[in-house]
């Protein structure tokens, strides 16, 4: 039987030759991720279970990035539970302040997250890693529990639903537009509990960062996770970093979607989703009256080198617009230092913004960027959610570096060309 990409990995991991959609699986995993927010209650509920220790303390990740560095008492001490716990059980791969980064960049950056893994994580943009060729999926903290004390998990094989770009991207679109344009396609549910494969020539020009961030918002499809079958530009980036040995899977001619779209890059804009979905999707251009008071840049979703280079190509001998705050997060200790060597820090700074240590804080309103009523900000984040970044009449207009960058300099929705 034909298998897509997602059912191999997940074959391989049941120890079947073959899975098919709609099949309950008991399967192991190869990684289980948590984080400051989601590990307490993942330990709470392992300690429940009452077994002495996790399967494996080389194959758990504990990544303190969400409310890090530490903006009060209550998550303070969410951070000492998991730090307690990382000693107590002698977890190999803790993070912590100074050492960490946005977990879904830097697990991928350190080598843990390889071609045909399968990763369970406390956090629904786990599935970034499908970037890589692995099936990597979000999941509640009771079922992270079971994992670090089982090494297994259980799921529904999903469907899978294929997306293939062909033609030549126009200049400054990324993998943020690509995502945008198919969640403004098929809705937010479109892809609901399917696996989305990414691919055509298009795809296949795309760099790596762009292809964290497309499987970063599958889930903004409801997808269960989101896929690139791995090729050259994969191993390039995993050989360097691999701990481990891996596998390149690939679907076989044959196999079976539950949905095929197609689409042209040269038809594809830059994109903004408006409030209150990222499924609200317009040409940036046609947003150019639009205010703003803040523009972030960073996240899980477009904190990565590129995505500093294109910001820092358009802020360089520019200034931020005075009534803008633009804050500025790598999204890892190793990508903080390389835009230090380049020089990009500098033009931050000259132009402007603030350049945070690496933290999702704003993302989620949590800290390092929380809106007050009625503010606007465009953002290269995930979720524009009622609420997302603070207050419930705040609006987020989420975008790629470029639209960002632009934004911050004209103090209004702009696009690149209109620096020019």
């Amino acid at each position: 039987m034909p298998m897509t990409l997602a059912e191999k990995i997940l074959a391989a991991h049941c120890g079947r030759q073959e899975v098919a959609a709609g099949e309950f699986v008991e399967a192991d995993v190869d990684l289980v991720l948590a984080n400051d927010i989601t590990a307490p209650l993942a330990i709470k509920e392992f300690r429940r279970i009452g077994v002495p220790a996790v399967f494996n303390r080389e194959r758990i990740a504990l990544v303190c990035d969400h409310f890090t560095p530490n903006k009060d008492i209550a998550s303070a001490i969410q951070c000492q539970e998991v730090r307690r716990f990382a000693r107590e059980q002698g977890i190999v791969h803790f993070y912590d302040v100074g050492r960490v980064g946005i977990e879904h960049a830097l697990l991928p950056e350190q080598g843990l997250v390889l071609p045909g893994d399968l990763v369970v994580g406390a956090d629904s943009h786990t599935c970034t890693y499908g970037a890589l060729g692995a099936f990597a999926t979000g999941m509640g903290s009771t079922d992270i529990a079971v994992a670090m004390a089982t090494g297994k998990v259980w799921l529904l094989v999903p469907e899978s639903a294929l997306f293939r770009f062909e033609g030549q991207l126009r200049r400054w679109v990324t993998g943020k537009d690509l995502i945008l344009h198919i969640i403004g396609d098929i809705g937010v549910d479109g892809a609901l509990y399917q696996a989305m494969e990414f691919t055509g020539g298009t795809v296949a020009q795309l760099s790596m960062d762009s292809r964290f961030t497309m499987a970063n918002m599958a889930i903004e499809a409801g997808a269960k996770a989101g896929l690139f079958a791995p090729d050259e530009r994969t191993r390039e980036y995993v050989v360097p970093r691999a701990r481990r040995p891996y596998r390149l899977l690939e679907s076989d001619p044959g196999a079976r979607y539950v949905q095929v779209k197609e689409y042209r890059a040269e038809d594809i804009p830059l994109l903004v989703a408006r409030p209150h979905l990222p499924s609200n999707v317009a040409p940036a251009q046609s947003l150019s009256e639009i205010p703003i008071d803040q523009v972030v840049i960073g996240s899980c979703t477009n904190g990565r080198l590129e995505d500093l280079r294109v910001a820092a190509q358009l802020l360089r001998g520019r200034k931020v617009h005075p009534y803008v705050r633009c804050i500025v997060i790598p999204a890892t200790q190793a990508i903080y230092l390389q835009a230090v060597r380049e020089g990009l820090v500098d033009i931050f700074v000259e132009a402007g913004a603030a350049v945070s240590t690496p933290t999702c804080g704003p993302c989620l309103g949590g800290h390092m960027g929380v809106l007050a009523p009625g503010e606007r900000a465009v953002s290269t984040t995930n979720r524009n959610f009622v609420g997302r970044m603070g207050d419930r009449t705040s609006e987020v207009y989420l975008a790629g570096p470029a639209v960002a960058a632009a934004s911050a300099v004209l103090g209004r929705i702009a696009t690149p060309e209109e620096l020019c």
